[in-house]
């Protein structure tokens, strides 16, 4: 007899909610793909996070609850809250029983608190995945009656957490690497091929500050005969006194590429910021990493940072005093000494997990199984 799994997963906001959310999806499918048993996966976010455009472009149904923002100071928003929050609630309610949802999966984000309690409300489990060392206040109060709380990091800041990684595509748990596979990605991207290269990202909105201190130090950066891909950001093309993008032999900058994983192909080293997504990404993959942790928050992308660092698989450096000047006089002579990029990348490597996605998987299954 055919049955269904029925699931709803919930959060949003930015890039880093939402990968995992699509990870775990896919990994659900995957399980259920040669039995009887129909994987009936639904995604609710608000209709302002990139969840809005990411999820259905994967292929997921995709449902939105309204945004409820908590003010930061006493304020009449405050007051609005309950009402909007009782709303909010009331929609999810209405989505989880149309669905016939049996697990609510959350990842935090603005959407994943009226779900939580929608779910709640109507008694179907909730498990929580917090993909950042410090919790933010929709995981931190799902925790409390959530069936099962996972958590990317070791030492996340929630009671009773299981520690089972960071949930990832297969395009980057099964991302082939090795010398043949550098060159190719190299080259696909207009690079030359067996040039050490440097990768700079700031995210998919780019970093200014990032992007304004490698532009200041190109010329010390290419004397060392590295090649650098600069991911600037949409909109933050690097230019020159003039306006015009600045280009210089060995140094090719472009706004947005879709899809990381060539570009983690291509790098002997990555500048980065230290998202929780990009941390186990570059772990999971092998890569030396110069992480730069934006300061924004409750400070989480610093302690995203911390176990590579003292691994010593990480340099990590503040937002504020990462100038032109420290790159000008600590990179060149990172990009040639190539026995401690190697011994960067086998430590990132010994600290990744790849299979946080199939661990949730089964966490969900058996959730369901045993309701």
């Amino acid at each position: 007899m055919n049955t269904s799994m029925n699931v709803v997963f919930t959060g949003g906001g930015t890039a880093g909610h939402v990968s995992p959310m699509l990870a775990m999806a896919d990994a659900v499918t995957k399980q259920y793909r040669d039995t009887d048993i129909h994987a009936d996966i639904l995604m609710i976010g608000t209709n302002e996070g990139m969840e809005a455009q990411l999820i259905p472009d994967a292929g997921y149904s995709f449902a939105t609850v309204p945004k409820v923002p908590m003010p930061r100071s006493l304020s009449r928003d405050l007051f609005a809250v309950p009402f909007r929050l009782r709303k909010a609630i009331k929609q999810a309610r209405q989505l989880l029983r149309e669905h016939q949802t049996q697990v609510v999966v959350g990842v935090g984000g603005y959407a994943a608190t009226p779900v939580y309690l929608a779910a709640r409300a109507e008694k179907i489990p909730v498990i929580v995945h917090e993909g950042n060392v410090r919790a933010g206040l929709a995981n931190k109060l799902a925790a409390r009656f959530a069936v099962v709380v996972a958590c990317a990091f070791e030492g996340t800041d929630l009671p009773g957490a299981i520690h089972v990684g960071m949930p990832m595509r297969s395009e980057i748990t099964e991302l082939p690497v090795g010398p043949t596979m550098k060159s190719e990605a190299r080259l696909s991207l207009g690079l030359a091929a067996d040039k050490t290269t440097l990768v700079v990202t700031g995210g998919s909105s780019g970093a200014m500050n990032l992007n304004n201190a490698i532009a200041g130090a190109l010329h010390e950066l290419l004397e060392t005969g590295a090649q650098i891909l600069h991911l600037t950001g949409r909109e933050k093309i690097v230019t020159d006194r003039q306006g015009n993008a600045i280009a210089k032999p060995g140094y090719t900058q472009v706004e947005y590429i879709d899809g990381l994983s060539r570009v983690y192909q291509t790098a002997d080293l990555i500048v980065a910021r230290s998202g929780a997504g990009t941390v186990h990404e570059i772990a999971a993959i092998g890569l030396p990493s110069v992480l730069v942790p934006l300061p924004i928050g409750n400070g989480e992308q610093e302690y995203n940072a911390a176990g590579l660092k003292e691994a010593g698989a990480a340099v990590v450096i503040p937002d504020d005093d990462f100038t032109s000047q420290w790159v000008a006089s600590r990179l060149p002579e990172l990009l040639r000494d190539q026995p401690r990029l190697e011994y960067m990348a086998q430590t990132a490597k010994n600290l990744g997990i790849d299979d946080a996605a199939e661990t949730m998987a089964t966490i969900i299954t058996e959730t369901k199984v045993a309701r």
